[in-house]
């Protein structure tokens, strides 16, 4: 703890054909990061295509976001995939957004798995393992995003760095992980609480549960993120921004946050 700076990430380009899901246009004036989805859990050519082409006008990093092959479930579903099937899912999910990225004359930063994947990777080898493989694989350059737990260790033994994310918009247990969402306070719906629980959870490192305890969260914060189909997100991302000018915590990219941590890390 004790840096003053953070990323702010928003999961962008959840929209599918003609159906729109959040209002990309106006959270890229929010966010300094991108997770862009790649067409699995929700988004297609075109979308991951616009998507890209205006964080890269805005200097915004981009970072892949794939998931589960779960259109109707929008990713948050557990399928039983073999550790091959996850691995590459992954890979081909990244080599499509990448196509995107070398075409706008932009490169991916990060990779931050969604839904589903995502949250069984802190608990599961089988997929903190084939994820981790297939990221590695394509490019050791790309920084993982994600919270304490198996994908994160398997991460650092494969060389790649780990950004720790905050649920910015997400209920936190006396774990200091996020609960389900179906469990009562798991999804917050005040803008206001957003901002508050995110500047806390940068500058002192702890979260008020759902059961009302301040906890350790376990790790910095690196970055929070803005779920994008959240139905206030756009207000949610205004009050976090405030929030955080109004404790003088500086927003910057993913890269610059983690190259200051270590900085002070050598330093000290």
């Amino acid at each position: 703890m004790g840096i003053n700076s953070v990323a702010v990430v928003a999961d962008l380009g959840e929209s599918f054909g003609n159906y729109t899901i959040g209002d990309d246009g106006a959270l890229l004036t929010l966010v300094t990061s991108s997770n862009i989805a790649c067409g699995f859990h929700a988004g297609d050519p075109r979308i991951m295509d616009r998507t890209v082409a205006g964080c890269v006008a805005r200097g915004i990093e981009l970072g892949a976001h794939p998931g589960y092959p779960d259109l109707v479930g929008f990713g948050r579903r557990l399928i039983e995939a073999s550790e091959e099937e996850i691995r590459t899912d992954v890979l081909y999910q990244l080599g499509a957004l990448d196509a995107f990225a070398r075409v706008h004359g932009g490169t991916i930063s990060h990779v931050a798995p969604h839904g589903r994947m995502g949250s069984i990777a802190q608990t599961d080898a089988k997929h903190a393992r084939a994820i981790t493989d297939a990221i590695a694989a394509y490019n050791t350059d790309y920084i993982v995003i994600c919270q304490r737990g198996l994908l994160a260790e398997e991460s650092r033994k494969r060389g790649l760095e780990v950004g720790y994310v905050f649920l910015a918009d997400r209920g936190y247990g006396d774990d200091g992980m996020p609960v389900p969402r179906s469990q009562e306070g798991g999804l917050i719906h005040d803008p206001e609480l957003i901002g508050q629980r995110s500047a806390q959870v940068v500058r002192e490192g702890t979260v008020r549960s759902v059961n009302g305890n301040v906890v350790p969260l376990g790790h910095d914060a690196d970055v929070l993120l803005l779920h994008g189909d959240h139905p206030s997100v756009l207000a949610n991302g205004t009050a976090l921004r405030g929030a955080l000018g109004a404790a003088g915590i500086r927003v910057a990219g993913l890269r610059e946050v983690l190259a200051e941590k270590a900085e002070v890390a050598l330093a000290g």
